[in-house]
């Protein structure tokens, strides 16, 4: 450890060079703007600009490709919680409580509440990163595609949690969510499938268009209903917590940190998982659980340090491993191959000054962020205020921008258009969306792990003959049999109430 510690100081000397502070601070004011941007997240600006980094000293295009990934992390959270439209899957938690909260009034508290978390968890990733890289990597590598699929199926069981007042309601947006997710190509076989001879379903939907649509423009049409009811509240600038909010948020704070960093280490995972894991945590440890879905700042503060956190540990497969473990990793390793650099176990040998400055830019890298977010906390929540009549046109130029950018195809504007109608009727029907996209995002790393590791066990033995396997599909049956006896619980208390009544 005290020879990591000596390491990091290097790694110190390189990252506080003027160029290098420099090329951090473009990266992560990028990444502000792509993730504020929906359409364009960090993948697609990550691959756009490595050509740039041509001609660039490696520490310097590392750092800077760097910070456009954890700076596009900060960014989604603003759209999210002021206009209700996410930019990313890990996004989407962040609007079921950060717009009803701006939407009271306290835009600025969701904002700096996200900004704080997702600088803890930033920070507590990269320290994991620097100090116990290679065991924690080492105990990643033990999942395979079997430890993968009970894990996502865990994380399925947790949607449950985002079902809503109705167990039916949300079981209909699980179903949704199943059948999104099997237009296109199968993952195993490469067949074609519920495509109806359209090209542009062949690679199946794409998930920010879905986004937008379901949320940004369903609240849209909602919202057009209302068009000249102002109803926002005077003090959108509040930022502080109220009574009895600051120890919940601490500690949704800590376990984000602790929850995001563990998930990043497993390869084939996103950041929408911690989130949507911290998301359901939360609301199971919260003493007024109602809550959630209406505001709860935890709600906000968990899910946006978790996937923050995940940042920093899903660089550690990837230096000490050679592994990525999300498509920006895969595109930010691409870089170091392009720039001669090979990551894997040799990487903290052969190039130290390239690792060690990456890891310690990305302290710097969180406290220009943190910097850039928390005093313009203020101004952004503003434009929660700003009267619906004029708001609403200018998110939907964004939204179809963003649409059209996913493709330069005006088909994904249709898309868009056609989610947007569909999201106002399962609002109105009172549907939950949550569970659709990130079932729709489960759901394909389910398939393929399932049949990959059907495929290497001949059968279904590896399901529990895995001690890792066999712990997950048993924690995610006992969520689901408790949720089902907490909903009959309910359903009764509420017929015995009425019978009273």
């Amino acid at each position: 450890m005290l020879e990591s510690v000596m390491s990091l100081m290097e790694g110190f000397s390189v990252a506080i060079s003027p160029m290098n502070i420099l090329y951090c601070f473009i990266g992560c004011f990028v990444g502000m703007l792509v993730g504020v941007l929906p359409g364009i997240g960090p993948t697609e600006a990550t691959a756009l600009l490595i050509p740039l980094t041509f001609g660039m000293e490696p520490v310097s295009a590392i750092i800077m490709l760097a910070g456009i990934y954890y700076g596009g992390m900060y960014g989604g959270t603003i759209t999210s919680v002021l206009i209700n439209t996410p930019g990313e899957a890990a996004s989407v938690i962040t609007c079921l409580d950060g717009y009803p909260l701006a939407k009271q009034g306290r835009a600025g508290v969701a904002l700096k509440v996200a900004a704080v978390g997702s600088f803890v968890g930033g920070l507590i990733s990269i320290i994991g990163l620097a100090l116990i890289a290679p065991p924690l990597a080492e105990f990643a590598l033990r999942f395979g595609p079997t430890e993968m699929f009970a894990l996502l199926v865990f994380g399925m069981s947790m949607v449950v949690g985002l079902m809503g007042k109705s167990l039916v309601r949300g079981l209909v947006a699980v179903f949704i969510g199943l059948l999104l997710a099997l237009v296109g190509m199968d993952p195993v076989s490469g067949r074609i499938r519920y495509a109806f001879g359209v090209n542009q379903l062949v690679s199946g939907l794409d998930l920010v268009t879905i986004c937008m649509g379901l949320f940004g423009l369903s609240e849209i049409l909602v919202g057009m209903e209302n068009l000249y009811i102002h109803n926002k509240t005077s003090s959108v600038n509040s930022s502080r917590l109220e009574k009895g909010e600051m120890r919940p948020t601490v500690m949704s704070i800590i376990r984000g940190s602790f929850l995001g960093f563990f998930m990043g280490l497993i390869p084939g995972t996103s950041s929408a998982i911690p989130a949507l894991i911290s998301y359901s945590m939360e609301k199971r440890l919260s003493k007024h659980p109602e809550k959630f879905g209406k505001g709860a700042v935890e709600g906000v503060a968990g899910p946006e340090t978790a996937n923050n956190s995940y940042v920093g540990g899903a660089m550690i497969p990837l230096f000490t491993l050679g592994i990525p473990c999300s498509p920006t990793i895969a595109i930010l390793m691409g870089a170091f191959m392009m720039h001669g650099l090979t990551p894997g176990p040799t990487l903290f040998i052969e190039s130290p000054i390239v690792v060690w400055g990456t890891i310690a830019s990305m302290f710097i890298g969180n406290v220009i962020l943190l910097i850039m977010n928390w005093p313009l906390a203020g101004a952004w929540a503003k434009v929660a205020n700003i009267p619906n009549k004029l708001l609403y046109p200018v998110v939907l130029i964004i939204a179809m921008l963003g649409a059209y950018t996913v493709s330069n195809s005006l088909f994904e504007i249709g898309v868009m258009l056609v989610f947007g109608i569909i999201g106002y009727v399962l609002k109105k029907l009172e549907i939950p969306m949550a569970p659709i996209v990130l079932v729709y995002v489960l759901s394909e790393m389910i398939e393929r792990s399932l049949l990959q590791s059907l495929k290497i066990n001949k059968g279904f033995s590896g399901l529990y003959s895995s001690p890792i396997a066999l712990g997950f599909l048993i924690a995610a049956v006992l969520i689901l049999v408790l949720s089902l006896y907490a909903e009959f619980r309910n359903k009764k208390t509420d017929f015995l109430n009425d019978s009273d009544g």
